[in-house]
């Protein structure tokens, strides 16, 4: 063993290196990297130190960096950032998560409902104070216009937009056109800016005939730079006035265009339950207005019940302020004429509009407009009782007896209603100069009334009792009746005298059906053909078709029509308009019961306008009651319909 021994200890002393004890043998240390990388230290790697890219580095394809010393830190001084500042664009940002969670079963229930947020709008003051806000604001408002416009006109309409309805000037004013949204912040184009203007002087006028702040002439025009759907119906509405005054130099091509633009764009809103039902009702109230005017408008009626349902869906009524009455009144004041025209009663029910007409008021100078809508809804009970005349006697006498004195009882409430208007409004309402011989060549007396509201109430009030006189039940069978034949004839001079000497052609739509009306008493030639003289006036001023109506009434007078036939004349302007007045009533035996262009006009019915795109708004709160009941309506969108 010791010999074994010996070799082995031999060997093994033999390996070991030379100045190396035994107790020396133990667990090596890690070698401390100290100049190694930094991306390896980062990395947290033990780097080989290898120059000038290390092994980790190369394998990994990376940025060998190197610091001066173990504890450098890696810094890089740049310029600090900064906001760059808006030149021509704006950026909104929109919440989709919900949209996008309504296309999935059960996704839209995952989210909280949305209660409603109380925003307060930036007052506005009212129109009728443009100085409202502070004098520097509006220096500074009016030096954002081109200094090339501002050289040309004056400033005061610049002033005037920003004081009416123009938007803050944080809110676009101080940026120019958006391309994107189409918001402007004013009309820079010549042919815009000429089209606006005979929107505003010859459509817009008669559009606020009901309505004694004139929103669409005053107002709205401000609000529709921020809506260019609104804008293209405006523009559409100028063009198509144009082509019906001057057929040569324009072409319907252009009013087509702004027409079928805006259309696309409303019908695209509809898509949207987002959207601002305001807006989008304004916008189909002023397309109803361009179909009117168009030619063959059965054809192209896409917004007549549209309008009426957006109306009903904002909720506007009687009892609405601001846009929102300005929409109501325009949109039923035009049923009201075609219902007399054509012997319909009124789809939207008088008693539901939110008029009392028993609300004893005092006739004080002021309250013209509320007399207005008063006549107006008197009007369409009168109407509504025409159109109710049965055409057939009850089968039994007892029957017959019973219907003549519900209605005779009708009757006499409808007649105490014209009376005690007559009696109670105000003498602003009233003529303020009568004169039975005017010394000009007129059959009728010349009867001055200064304000356009008392030009309204009184063609509607005379009117009203032209009817009621001719549709008394007790006297239906005597036609030659002396007393009813002086009311009527009294009447029907009434209304001659004032559409003849009125200059405001504002009120040319209530004129012509009041003289289709009135004019069908006259039995003396001369005042028949100053009639048609009246209404060759009103189609030289306006365009309008009045063929059909000068037809009707030469038959209700007897005359000669053989070679007279509406379908035999020729002149190309006068039989290519339709208005509310130039609708011919229909026969007694096919008298529809209810305006049949607005049965469905609701969007609760099954048949309701646009049903291909129309979807629901999820928050119908936001439009409801704006404009009624003490509310002010508004495009909660841009919080700036604030009329």
């Amino acid at each position: 063993m010791n010999g074994d021994e010996g070799p082995k200890s031999r060997q093994h002393s033999e390996s070991l290196e030379p100045g190396l004890s035994a107790a020396s043998f133990g667990p090596l240390k890690p070698k401390r990297v100290r100049t190694g990388c930094l991306t390896c230290r980062n990395r947290h790697l033990k780097c080989d130190e290898a120059m000038p890219v290390c092994v980790n580095c190369q394998k990994s394809n990376r940025k060998c960096e190197r610091g001066v010393r173990l504890n450098f830190i890696d810094l890089k001084v740049e310029q600090p950032p900064y906001l760059l500042p808006p030149v021509d664009w704006q950026v909104k940002f929109q919440d989709e998560s919900r949209h996008i969670a309504s296309e999935y079963v059960g996704g839209l229930e995952r989210y909280a409902k949305l209660g409603q947020q109380v925003v307060t709008p930036p007052r506005e003051p009212d129109v009728s104070q443009p100085d409202a806000r502070p004098v520097p604001r509006l220096e500074a408002a009016s030096s954002l216009v081109p200094q090339r416009v501002t050289a040309v006109s004056s400033p005061g309409p610049f002033r005037h937009a920003t004081a009416s309805g123009g938007p803050d000037p944080h809110d676009g004013l101080m940026t120019p056109q958006s391309e994107k949204n189409g918001e402007r912040d004013y009309l820079s184009s010549p042919e815009e800016v000429h089209y606006m203007e005979v929107f505003i002087n010859e459509v817009a006028v008669w559009m606020d005939s009901f309505d004694g702040r004139q929103h669409f002439g005053t107002v709205i025009p401000y609000l529709a730079l921020k809506s260019p759907m609104l804008l293209g119906a405006f523009l559409a509405c100028g063009v198509k006035h144009l082509t019906l005054i001057d057929r040569r130099s324009y072409k319907d091509d252009k009013a087509l265009h702004y027409y079928d633009t805006a259309t696309t764009q409303l019908l695209r809103s509809l898509q949207n339950p987002e959207r601002d039902t305001a807006e989008c009702a304004t916008t189909a109230v002023v397309l109803n207005v361009y179909e009117i005017m168009s030619e063959k408008p059965a054809v192209r009626m896409n917004h007549i019940a549209g309008a009426r349902a957006l109306i009903r869906e904002c909720k506007w009524d009687a009892r609405s302020t601001g846009i929102g009455a300005a929409c109501f009144w325009l949109n039923v004041g035009m049923e009201i004429l075609s219902c007399l025209a054509c012997n319909w009663a009124t789809a939207w029910d008088p008693d539901h509009w939110g008029v009392d007409p028993e609300d004893s008021i005092a006739g004080v100078v002021g309250d013209e407009d509320v007399w207005v809508h008063r006549i107006m809804y008197i009007v369409a009970k009168v109407a509504n009782f025409r159109a109710s005349i049965p055409p057939l006697q009850e089968p039994s006498a007892h029957d017959e007896q019973v219907r003549l004195q519900s209605r005779f009882a009708e009757w006499s409430q409808l007649k105490t209603w014209c009376d005690t208007w007559n009696i109670h409004c105000p003498s602003s309402m009233r003529p303020y100069a009568y004169l039975f011989d005017s010394g000009k060549r007129s059959c009728f007396p010349h009867i001055w009334l200064i304000k356009r509201s008392a030009l309204v109430g009184r063609l509607f009030y005379h009117t009203a009792m032209c009817l009621l006189a001719q549709i008394n039940p007790l006297l239906a069978i005597r036609d030659d009746d002396e007393e009813a034949r002086k009311v009527q004839l009294h009447h029907a001079h009434q209304v001659c005298g004032i559409a003849a000497h009125t200059q405001d052609h504002g009120v040319a739509s209530i004129a012509i059906r009041a003289l289709a009306i009135a004019g069908s008493v006259l039995t003396e030639r001369h005042e028949q053909h100053e009639v048609l003289e009246i209404l060759t006036h009103i189609y030289r001023k306006t365009g309008w078709n009045l063929k059909r109506v000068q037809f009707d009434l030469k038959c209700a007078w007897g005359w000669d029509i053989a070679t007279a036939s509406p379908s035999t004349q020729t002149s190309p302007a006068a039989t290519t308009t339709y208005t509310p007045a130039s609708v011919s009533s229909t026969p007694p035996s096919a008298r529809p019961t209810v305006n049949p262009l607005l049965a469905q006009a609701d969007f609760t019915q099954p048949n309701h306008p646009y049903r291909e795109w129309y979807k629901p708004p999820e928050r119908a709160e936001k439009s409801e009651r704006s404009g009624g009941h003490g509310h002010r309506n508004s495009f909660s969108s841009a919080a700036m319909w604030t009329y």
